[in-house]
């Protein structure tokens, strides 16, 4: 009776023990489902609250579509700082190449939304260009009239800068056209070097993207024409780490998109709840000029 006695005793004894070891536990559990549920906390910022209160698993990771281009010109410096300033950490840039074949950012063929002119940007060098106000005119009137194009060399220069941030560079097909494959693919990749394994190149052109398999790039990403059996079928061939689709492309419907080793990024998305449709048929990631509207939905760097 007595041996009974003594182990229920060491029984007792060793559970209360294991009760005060996890007691601290419950207590930090507690703390920390006190700030999820957003009650004050000494030494919290209100900042950091509301990123606390903005996340929402639902919603897919945000590219900033040429930066945060609602609010500054697109494809410019600021709009990519901007961006990387507000959390996010993916950005999408296009590229163009210049007379003398300078890759820089820079969407359309010619500068008429940017300055104002009608100038080719295949007819001017660099030295030319890099003057020339960016300030998008007809959107912002001068309010951003300091602003000047910023190349390819320059941004890449600026994404070492920016720790865990990913550029998806579109090589434009206009300058394939006009320089061809070799020569673009040739500038682009030479502004890289330091920075290749954060950039994924993009393209609406296959055989640009094909090229650049070859070349063993890094990642690829193919911007589709269209949301069709042959566009499938050539993406299973091509197996990108990326799909992008225009939204306005896809089908109407909670379909999902089609399966396979890419992630899905779907463009031209203003508002939460289509992120967040979006996200149930299977795009991981969205890509909008609107960055604060819906980074202040998404949470913290930009993701769900």
């Amino acid at each position: 009776m007595g041996s009974k006695l003594r182990a229920t005793t060491e029984a007792l004894e060793n559970h209360a023990h294991g009760l005060r070891r996890v007691r601290p536990v419950v207590t930090k559990l507690v703390s920390v489902r006190s700030a999820v549920s957003l009650t004050p906390l000494a030494g919290v910022a209100g900042p950091a609250l509301s990123k606390i209160r903005c996340m929402d698993v639902s919603l897919p990771t945000i590219i900033a579509h040429r930066g945060n281009a609602a609010e500054f010109p697109e494809n410019t410096l600021e709009a990519l700082q901007s961006a990387v300033n507000f959390g996010l950490r993916h950005v999408e840039v296009d590229v163009q190449l210049s007379s003398d074949r300078v890759p820089l950012l820079l969407h359309d063929a010619d500068f008429r939304r940017m300055s104002g002119r009608s100038d080719s940007v295949f007819d001017l060098a660099w030295s030319e260009i890099s003057s020339l106000p960016m300030g998008e005119p007809g959107r912002f009137g001068g309010a951003h009239a300091e602003i000047r194009p910023c190349s390819l060399q320059q941004f890449a220069s600026a994404l070492a800068r920016w720790p865990g941030v990913t550029a998806f560079v579109e090589i434009k097909r206009a300058s394939l056209r006009r320089f061809g494959q070799a020569v673009v693919l040739d500038r682009v990749m030479a502004c890289l070097p330091q920075v290749l394994d954060r950039c994924v190149l993009i393209s609406f052109d296959r055989p640009c993207l094909e090229e650049l398999r070859r070349r063993e790039s890094p990642r690829i990403g193919w911007v589709l024409d269209g949301y069709d059996d042959a566009a499938r079928a050539a993406a299973g061939a091509l197996v990108p780490e990326f799909l992008f689709c225009d939204v306005e492309r896809l089908p109407p419907g909670d379909a999902r998109l089609w399966p396979g080793p890419w992630e899905w990024a779907i463009y031209e998305i203003r508002d939460a709840p289509t992120a967040r449709a979006l996200r149930a048929r299977g795009a991981g990631f969205v890509e909008t000029m609107t960055v604060r509207a819906l980074q202040m939905r998404f949470g913290p760097n930009g993701v769900g």
